[in-house]
């Protein structure tokens, strides 16, 4: 499969939307809006995205829209970030995409955050050379409590 990255277009943010209020896949990422099906909330937020110096990419699968990927923040500061559509998981799409963006981006550090207990996450970041540095607990909105989360630290 070929996994590639390009700018967004208008016409991705209708599939980024369906994915974001995929139940299980909300579930996972655990830290998400408050309320996903907000969608006047969803365009206000990617056209803040969109208008700002973040790196914000669609992941593209054999041509197909299959996730969104982006590095944002404050130089020093800045975090990776990246959802692919649950039919996708499993395929290596997450790690090839992250690998496009870094090569990308190849500004150090950068930092990434994920469910303590998101294996798949996890594993992709430390497939692209992320090394846990932290643990922490934070507000998962999809989950309605406070969680554990780990940080991991980009810096070669």
């Amino acid at each position: 499969m070929e996994v590639a990255l390009r700018e967004v277009h208008d016409s991705d943010l209708p599939v980024f939307y369906r994915q974001l209020n995929d139940p299980e896949a909300l579930r996972m990422a655990a830290f998400t809006p408050k309320d996903p099906a907000d969608r006047d909330a969803f365009d206000a937020h990617w056209e803040r995205l969109r208008a700002s110096s973040d790196v914000v990419r669609t992941i593209l699968a054999d041509g197909d829209v299959v996730g969104s990927a982006a590095v944002y923040g404050e130089p020093g500061e800045r975090e990776v970030t990246y959802w692919v559509d649950r039919a996708y998981w499993g395929q290596g799409i997450a790690t090839a995409a992250l690998r496009a963006l870094l090569a990308e981006v190849p500004e150090r550090p950068l930092y990434a955050r994920a469910a303590a207990d998101n294996a798949g996450s996890v594993r992709v970041l430390e497939k692209c050379g992320f090394r846990q540095t932290a643990q922490a607990r934070g507000y998962a909105n999809a989950r309605g409590e406070e969680i554990d989360e780990v940080v991991l630290t980009l810096t070669g």
